[in-house]
Protein backbone atom coordinates (compact mmCIF):
# COMPACT_ATOMS: atom_id res chain seq x y z
CA UNK A 1 0.00 0.00 0.00
CA UNK A 2 2.93 2.82 0.24
CA UNK A 3 3.03 5.69 2.01
CA UNK A 4 -1.05 5.92 1.46
CA UNK A 5 -3.28 4.65 3.90
CA UNK A 6 -6.84 3.20 3.70
CA UNK A 7 -9.15 4.78 2.27
CA UNK A 8 -11.35 6.73 4.82
CA UNK A 9 -14.71 5.67 2.60
CA UNK A 10 -15.59 1.82 2.49
CA UNK A 11 -15.29 -0.01 -0.62
CA UNK A 12 -12.16 1.86 -2.28
CA UNK A 13 -9.45 0.19 -0.81
CA UNK A 14 -6.58 1.38 -3.51
CA UNK A 15 -5.13 -2.15 -3.59
CA UNK A 16 -5.53 -1.40 -7.38
CA UNK A 17 -3.81 2.14 -7.49
CA UNK A 18 -0.35 1.35 -8.63
CA UNK A 19 -2.66 -0.55 -11.75
CA UNK A 20 -4.79 2.60 -12.31
CA UNK A 21 -4.20 4.71 -14.91
CA UNK A 22 -5.89 8.54 -15.85
CA UNK A 23 -8.37 8.40 -18.50
CA UNK A 24 -9.43 12.05 -18.28
CA UNK A 25 -10.07 14.82 -15.38
CA UNK A 26 -10.57 13.09 -11.71
CA UNK A 27 -12.16 14.11 -9.25
CA UNK A 28 -10.80 12.87 -5.57
CA UNK A 29 -13.04 13.83 -2.18
CA UNK A 30 -14.46 12.31 0.54
CA UNK A 31 -17.27 12.04 3.31
CA UNK A 32 -15.05 13.10 6.01
CA UNK A 33 -15.74 17.24 5.28
CA UNK A 34 -19.89 16.45 5.47
CA UNK A 35 -18.96 14.64 8.88
CA UNK A 36 -16.78 16.88 10.66
CA UNK A 37 -16.75 20.60 11.22
CA UNK A 38 -13.95 23.02 13.42
CA UNK A 39 -16.70 23.45 16.09
CA UNK A 40 -19.77 26.10 15.94
CA UNK A 41 -17.84 29.50 16.32
CA UNK A 42 -15.55 28.79 13.69
CA UNK A 43 -15.33 30.24 10.20
CA UNK A 44 -14.70 26.39 8.90
CA UNK A 45 -18.37 25.74 10.25
CA UNK A 46 -19.92 25.80 6.88
CA UNK A 47 -19.96 23.11 4.22
CA UNK A 48 -17.19 23.21 1.42
CA UNK A 49 -16.47 20.10 -0.29
CA UNK A 50 -19.34 17.85 0.23
CA UNK A 51 -21.35 21.36 -1.39
CA UNK A 52 -18.69 20.41 -4.69
CA UNK A 53 -20.20 16.83 -4.57
CA UNK A 54 -23.62 17.50 -4.33
CA UNK A 55 -23.58 20.15 -6.77
CA UNK A 56 -21.31 18.37 -9.47
CA UNK A 57 -23.60 14.92 -8.71
CA UNK A 58 -26.93 17.01 -9.08
CA UNK A 59 -25.41 18.28 -12.68
CA UNK A 60 -24.49 14.95 -13.67
CA UNK A 61 -20.78 15.93 -13.51
CA UNK A 62 -19.46 13.35 -11.21
CA UNK A 63 -20.13 9.49 -12.64
CA UNK A 64 -18.45 7.18 -11.42
CA UNK A 65 -15.24 6.67 -13.51
CA UNK A 66 -14.27 10.36 -12.70
CA UNK A 67 -14.48 10.11 -8.93
CA UNK A 68 -12.06 8.75 -6.31
CA UNK A 69 -12.90 8.84 -2.70
CA UNK A 70 -9.23 10.40 -0.49
CA UNK A 71 -7.26 7.57 1.60
CA UNK A 72 -6.06 8.99 4.57
CA UNK A 73 -2.47 9.17 4.73
CA UNK A 74 -0.46 7.43 7.37
CA UNK A 75 1.93 9.09 8.93
CA UNK A 76 5.20 8.22 7.47
CA UNK A 77 3.88 9.83 4.44
CA UNK A 78 3.11 13.34 6.70
CA UNK A 79 6.42 12.79 8.40
CA UNK A 80 7.85 13.74 4.81
CA UNK A 81 7.66 17.74 5.80
CA UNK A 82 5.74 17.68 9.67
CA UNK A 83 7.86 16.27 12.95
CA UNK A 84 6.73 13.03 14.19
CA UNK A 85 6.35 14.94 17.54
CA UNK A 86 3.32 17.12 15.73
CA UNK A 87 1.96 14.35 13.90
CA UNK A 88 1.88 12.54 17.42
CA UNK A 89 0.07 15.17 18.77
CA UNK A 90 -2.55 15.65 16.26
CA UNK A 91 -3.28 11.84 17.02
CA UNK A 92 -3.18 12.00 20.42
CA UNK A 93 -5.49 14.87 20.62
CA UNK A 94 -8.37 13.13 17.95
CA UNK A 95 -7.98 10.26 20.33
CA UNK A 96 -8.26 12.01 23.84
CA UNK A 97 -9.93 15.09 22.76
CA UNK A 98 -7.11 17.27 24.24
CA UNK A 99 -3.59 17.30 25.08
CA UNK A 100 -1.33 18.84 27.64
CA UNK A 101 -0.79 23.09 28.29
CA UNK A 102 2.73 22.26 27.05
CA UNK A 103 1.68 20.28 23.44
CA UNK A 104 -1.55 22.53 22.82
CA UNK A 105 1.48 25.75 23.20
CA UNK A 106 4.40 24.03 21.21
CA UNK A 107 2.39 22.90 18.48
CA UNK A 108 -0.12 25.99 18.27
CA UNK A 109 -3.79 23.84 19.13
CA UNK A 110 -6.56 24.35 20.92
CA UNK A 111 -6.68 28.20 20.01
CA UNK A 112 -9.73 30.06 18.43
CA UNK A 113 -8.50 29.66 14.94
CA UNK A 114 -6.86 26.11 15.28
CA UNK A 115 -9.61 24.19 17.85
CA UNK A 116 -9.19 20.89 18.83
CA UNK A 117 -11.86 19.11 17.10
CA UNK A 118 -12.97 15.26 16.62
CA UNK A 119 -11.36 14.76 13.22
CA UNK A 120 -8.42 17.28 14.08
CA UNK A 121 -6.17 14.00 12.29
CA UNK A 122 -8.36 12.05 10.60
CA UNK A 123 -9.79 14.91 8.57
CA UNK A 124 -6.46 17.06 7.52
CA UNK A 125 -4.64 13.24 6.73
CA UNK A 126 -7.36 12.78 4.04
CA UNK A 127 -6.68 16.01 2.56
CA UNK A 128 -3.11 15.35 2.30
CA UNK A 129 -3.95 11.42 1.17
CA UNK A 130 -5.85 13.20 -1.87
CA UNK A 131 -2.75 15.20 -2.93
CA UNK A 132 -0.74 12.09 -2.42
CA UNK A 133 -2.71 9.83 -4.44
CA UNK A 134 -3.77 12.68 -6.91
CA UNK A 135 0.46 12.75 -7.47
CA UNK A 136 1.10 9.31 -8.05
CA UNK A 137 -1.66 8.98 -10.88
CA UNK A 138 -0.30 12.35 -12.29
CA UNK A 139 3.15 10.73 -11.95
CA UNK A 140 2.12 7.58 -14.00
CA UNK A 141 -0.29 9.27 -16.97
CA UNK A 142 -0.65 12.99 -17.56
CA UNK A 143 -3.76 14.46 -17.14
CA UNK A 144 -5.61 17.09 -14.72
CA UNK A 145 -6.84 16.66 -10.93
CA UNK A 146 -9.15 18.46 -8.45
CA UNK A 147 -8.70 17.35 -4.94
CA UNK A 148 -11.12 20.57 -3.23
CA UNK A 149 -9.90 19.54 0.09
CA UNK A 150 -6.48 20.35 -0.51
CA UNK A 151 -4.86 23.68 -0.54
CA UNK A 152 -4.01 24.21 3.55
CA UNK A 153 -0.77 26.78 2.84
CA UNK A 154 -0.30 27.91 5.63
CA UNK A 155 0.52 24.59 7.84
CA UNK A 156 4.04 24.75 9.12
CA UNK A 157 6.31 21.59 10.29
CA UNK A 158 4.98 21.17 13.77
CA UNK A 159 2.78 23.30 14.52
CA UNK A 160 -0.83 24.46 13.10
CA UNK A 161 -1.18 27.35 11.65
CA UNK A 162 -4.47 29.75 9.99
CA UNK A 163 -6.65 26.66 10.17
CA UNK A 164 -4.39 24.50 8.30
CA UNK A 165 -3.05 21.61 10.34
CA UNK A 166 -1.15 19.64 8.09
CA UNK A 167 0.28 21.13 5.03
CA UNK A 168 -0.80 19.65 1.52
CA UNK A 169 0.61 21.53 -0.88
CA UNK A 170 4.08 21.13 0.28
CA UNK A 171 3.62 17.38 0.89
CA UNK A 172 2.26 16.82 -2.60
CA UNK A 173 5.34 19.09 -4.18
CA UNK A 174 7.58 17.08 -2.44
CA UNK A 175 6.18 13.23 -3.49
CA UNK A 176 6.04 14.90 -7.28
CA UNK A 177 9.64 15.37 -6.86
CA UNK A 178 10.43 11.35 -5.44
CA UNK A 179 7.91 10.44 -8.28
CA UNK A 180 10.72 12.45 -10.52
CA UNK A 181 8.35 15.50 -11.48
CA UNK A 182 10.95 18.16 -10.48
CA UNK A 183 10.27 21.46 -11.84
CA UNK A 184 6.64 22.68 -10.10
CA UNK A 185 5.08 25.99 -10.54
CA UNK A 186 3.03 26.63 -7.78
CA UNK A 187 0.40 29.72 -8.18
CA UNK A 188 -1.70 30.15 -5.57
CA UNK A 189 -4.94 32.81 -6.05
CA UNK A 190 -5.76 32.49 -2.15
CA UNK A 191 -6.58 35.84 -0.83
CA UNK A 192 -3.86 34.96 2.05
CA UNK A 193 -0.36 34.73 1.38
CA UNK A 194 1.13 30.79 1.88
CA UNK A 195 3.44 31.16 4.28
CA UNK A 196 3.86 27.95 4.56
CA UNK A 197 4.32 26.97 1.28
CA UNK A 198 6.87 29.63 0.81
CA UNK A 199 8.51 28.76 3.85
CA UNK A 200 9.15 25.18 2.82
CA UNK A 201 10.19 25.66 -0.88
CA UNK A 202 12.22 29.67 -0.75
CA UNK A 203 15.29 29.22 -2.36
CA UNK A 204 14.31 26.19 -4.70
CA UNK A 205 15.37 27.27 -8.11
CA UNK A 206 12.87 24.11 -9.34
CA UNK A 207 10.32 25.73 -7.64
CA UNK A 208 8.32 28.65 -9.18
CA UNK A 209 5.96 30.09 -6.69
CA UNK A 210 3.34 32.73 -7.63
CA UNK A 211 1.05 34.69 -4.77
CA UNK A 212 -1.23 37.20 -5.08
CA UNK A 213 -3.24 37.84 -1.50
CA UNK A 214 -4.47 40.92 0.08
CA UNK A 215 -2.26 43.06 1.42
CA UNK A 216 -2.22 43.80 4.94
CA UNK A 217 -4.09 40.80 5.99
CA UNK A 218 -3.12 37.49 8.27
CA UNK A 219 -0.59 36.33 8.04
CA UNK A 220 0.92 39.86 7.01
CA UNK A 221 3.23 38.24 4.71
CA UNK A 222 4.43 37.64 1.23
CA UNK A 223 5.24 41.46 0.67
CA UNK A 224 6.06 42.70 -2.66
CA UNK A 225 10.16 42.52 -2.14
CA UNK A 226 10.01 39.21 -0.42
CA UNK A 227 11.54 37.42 -3.29
CA UNK A 228 12.11 34.10 -0.96
CA UNK A 229 15.89 33.65 -2.50
CA UNK A 230 14.85 34.54 -5.62
CA UNK A 231 11.99 31.58 -6.81
CA UNK A 232 9.12 33.50 -4.84
CA UNK A 233 6.67 35.99 -6.29
CA UNK A 234 4.52 37.34 -4.26
CA UNK A 235 1.68 40.52 -5.31
CA UNK A 236 -0.01 41.82 -2.77
CA UNK A 237 -3.07 43.41 -3.76
CA UNK A 238 -5.37 46.34 -2.05
CA UNK A 239 -8.69 45.54 -1.21
CA UNK A 240 -11.53 45.79 -3.64
CA UNK A 241 -9.12 43.71 -6.19
CA UNK A 242 -11.40 43.01 -9.04
CA UNK A 243 -11.43 41.03 -12.07
CA UNK A 244 -9.87 43.29 -14.64
CA UNK A 245 -6.71 43.55 -11.95
CA UNK A 246 -7.02 39.58 -11.88
CA UNK A 247 -6.64 39.39 -15.56
CA UNK A 248 -3.67 41.75 -15.24
CA UNK A 249 -1.95 39.95 -12.86
CA UNK A 250 -2.50 36.97 -15.07
CA UNK A 251 -0.95 38.30 -18.11
CA UNK A 252 1.69 40.30 -16.52
CA UNK A 253 2.67 37.95 -13.72
CA UNK A 254 1.61 34.71 -13.62
CA UNK A 255 1.48 33.80 -17.22
CA UNK A 256 4.92 34.95 -18.22
CA UNK A 257 6.24 33.27 -15.39
CA UNK A 258 4.98 29.71 -15.55
CA UNK A 259 5.69 29.96 -19.43
CA UNK A 260 9.13 30.72 -19.25
CA UNK A 261 9.47 27.77 -16.38
CA UNK A 262 8.28 25.61 -18.31
CA UNK A 263 7.13 23.02 -15.54
CA UNK A 264 6.87 19.55 -15.07
CA UNK A 265 3.27 20.22 -13.55
CA UNK A 266 1.35 23.10 -12.52
CA UNK A 267 -0.18 23.07 -8.87
CA UNK A 268 -2.64 25.90 -8.69
CA UNK A 269 -4.48 26.43 -4.98
CA UNK A 270 -7.77 28.25 -6.00
CA UNK A 271 -8.90 29.61 -2.31
CA UNK A 272 -12.50 30.99 -3.03
CA UNK A 273 -12.13 33.70 -0.12
CA UNK A 274 -10.85 36.50 -2.84
CA UNK A 275 -14.56 36.34 -4.11
CA UNK A 276 -16.74 39.39 -3.17
CA UNK A 277 -19.09 38.10 -0.91
CA UNK A 278 -16.37 36.12 1.08
CA UNK A 279 -16.61 37.26 5.53
CA UNK A 280 -12.98 36.99 5.61
CA UNK A 281 -11.20 38.69 2.80
CA UNK A 282 -12.15 42.47 1.33
CA UNK A 283 -11.23 41.39 -2.20
CA UNK A 284 -14.15 42.36 -4.88
CA UNK A 285 -13.22 39.23 -7.48
CA UNK A 286 -16.38 37.14 -8.75
CA UNK A 287 -15.23 33.49 -9.47
CA UNK A 288 -14.74 34.53 -13.55
CA UNK A 289 -11.68 35.30 -12.19
CA UNK A 290 -10.55 31.88 -11.00
CA UNK A 291 -11.72 30.58 -14.03
CA UNK A 292 -10.07 32.26 -16.43
CA UNK A 293 -6.46 31.88 -13.99
CA UNK A 294 -7.45 28.11 -14.66
CA UNK A 295 -8.17 27.53 -18.13
CA UNK A 296 -5.25 30.15 -19.11
CA UNK A 297 -2.88 28.06 -17.04
CA UNK A 298 -4.03 24.38 -17.95
CA UNK A 299 -2.46 24.54 -21.43
CA UNK A 300 0.74 25.23 -20.02
CA UNK A 301 1.66 21.52 -18.81
CA UNK A 302 0.87 17.83 -19.10
CA UNK A 303 0.03 17.91 -15.66
CA UNK A 304 -2.53 19.74 -13.16
CA UNK A 305 -2.98 19.74 -9.93
CA UNK A 306 -5.88 21.94 -9.24
CA UNK A 307 -7.10 22.32 -4.92
CA UNK A 308 -9.58 24.67 -2.85
CA UNK A 309 -7.92 26.32 0.12
CA UNK A 310 -9.60 29.09 1.37
CA UNK A 311 -12.83 30.53 1.05
CA UNK A 312 -16.07 30.64 4.04
CA UNK A 313 -18.94 31.67 2.50
CA UNK A 314 -20.56 28.31 1.95
CA UNK A 315 -22.51 29.76 -1.63
CA UNK A 316 -19.86 31.11 -3.23
CA UNK A 317 -17.31 28.48 -2.22
CA UNK A 318 -19.21 25.75 -3.70
CA UNK A 319 -20.29 27.59 -6.58
CA UNK A 320 -16.74 28.66 -7.47
CA UNK A 321 -14.83 25.12 -7.25
CA UNK A 322 -17.90 23.42 -8.57
CA UNK A 323 -17.43 25.43 -11.72
CA UNK A 324 -13.55 25.19 -11.84
CA UNK A 325 -14.15 21.32 -11.46
CA UNK A 326 -16.78 22.49 -14.92
CA UNK A 327 -14.15 23.68 -16.68
CA UNK A 328 -11.14 21.09 -15.66
CA UNK A 329 -13.31 18.65 -17.18
CA UNK A 330 -14.87 20.00 -19.92
CA UNK A 331 -18.20 20.21 -18.76
CA UNK A 332 -21.00 23.05 -20.11
CA UNK A 333 -21.21 25.24 -17.07
CA UNK A 334 -25.50 26.16 -17.36
CA UNK A 335 -26.97 29.51 -17.55
CA UNK A 336 -29.41 28.90 -14.58
CA UNK A 337 -28.95 25.81 -12.48
CA UNK A 338 -31.17 22.91 -12.27
CA UNK A 339 -33.87 22.41 -9.84
CA UNK A 340 -31.64 19.88 -7.68
CA UNK A 341 -28.59 22.02 -7.96
CA UNK A 342 -30.75 24.63 -6.88
CA UNK A 343 -32.28 22.62 -4.10
CA UNK A 344 -28.49 21.97 -2.87
CA UNK A 345 -27.30 25.48 -2.82
CA UNK A 346 -31.24 26.35 -0.84
CA UNK A 347 -30.29 23.26 2.07
CA UNK A 348 -26.96 25.54 2.90
CA UNK A 349 -26.89 28.36 5.51
CA UNK A 350 -24.17 30.23 7.90
CA UNK A 351 -24.74 27.90 10.74
CA UNK A 352 -25.12 30.65 12.68
CA UNK A 353 -23.38 34.13 13.15
CA UNK A 354 -26.44 36.03 12.06
CA UNK A 355 -25.07 36.85 8.34
CA UNK A 356 -27.67 38.15 6.08
CA UNK A 357 -28.95 35.27 3.78
CA UNK A 358 -27.36 34.92 -0.21
CA UNK A 359 -28.28 36.98 -2.87
CA UNK A 360 -30.66 35.14 -4.85
CA UNK A 361 -28.52 34.32 -7.81
CA UNK A 362 -26.47 32.71 -5.31
CA UNK A 363 -29.02 30.24 -5.35
CA UNK A 364 -30.14 29.69 -9.13
CA UNK A 365 -26.65 30.30 -11.28
CA UNK A 366 -22.66 28.78 -10.55
CA UNK A 367 -21.14 31.96 -12.47
CA UNK A 368 -20.86 35.20 -10.99
CA UNK A 369 -21.92 38.27 -12.94
CA UNK A 370 -18.38 39.51 -13.60
CA UNK A 371 -16.84 42.44 -11.85
CA UNK A 372 -14.66 44.39 -13.73
CA UNK A 373 -13.14 47.47 -12.66
CA UNK A 374 -9.86 50.22 -13.39
CA UNK A 375 -6.75 48.46 -12.93
CA UNK A 376 -5.33 50.43 -10.36
CA UNK A 377 -2.05 51.93 -10.73
CA UNK A 378 -0.45 51.23 -7.43
CA UNK A 379 -1.45 47.54 -9.25
CA UNK A 380 0.31 48.41 -12.43
CA UNK A 381 3.28 49.46 -10.55
CA UNK A 382 3.91 46.18 -8.55
CA UNK A 383 3.62 43.95 -11.48
CA UNK A 384 5.72 46.16 -13.24
CA UNK A 385 8.36 45.64 -10.13
CA UNK A 386 7.89 41.85 -10.98
CA UNK A 387 8.57 41.77 -14.24
CA UNK A 388 11.94 43.27 -13.78
CA UNK A 389 12.77 40.84 -11.11
CA UNK A 390 15.64 37.62 -12.51
CA UNK A 391 14.66 34.17 -12.08
CA UNK A 392 16.29 33.19 -9.94
CA UNK A 393 18.44 35.84 -8.54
Amino acid sequence: MGIIGEASVQGNCLEDRAAAQLTGPLFIGSEIYRGSSYGANHPLRVPRVSTVMDLSRALGWLPSGRFRSSPTAKPAALTAWHSSDYVTALKKAEQTGDLSAEEKSRHQLGTLSNPIFPQIYSRPATGVGGVLLAAELLAQTPGAIHVPGGGTHHGMPDRANGFCYMNDPVLAMLAFRRLGLRRIAYVDIDAHHCDGVQFAFAGDSDALLISTHEENRWPMTGALNDHGGGNCFNLPVPRGFNDSEMRAALHELILPRVEAFQPDVIVLQAGADGVEEDPLARLALSNNAHIEVLRALRPLTARFLLLGGGGYNPWTVGRCWTALWAVLAGFEIPDRLPTEATKVLSSLGWGGGGRPPPDPQLLTTLRDSPREGVVREEIRRRLATLAQREFPL
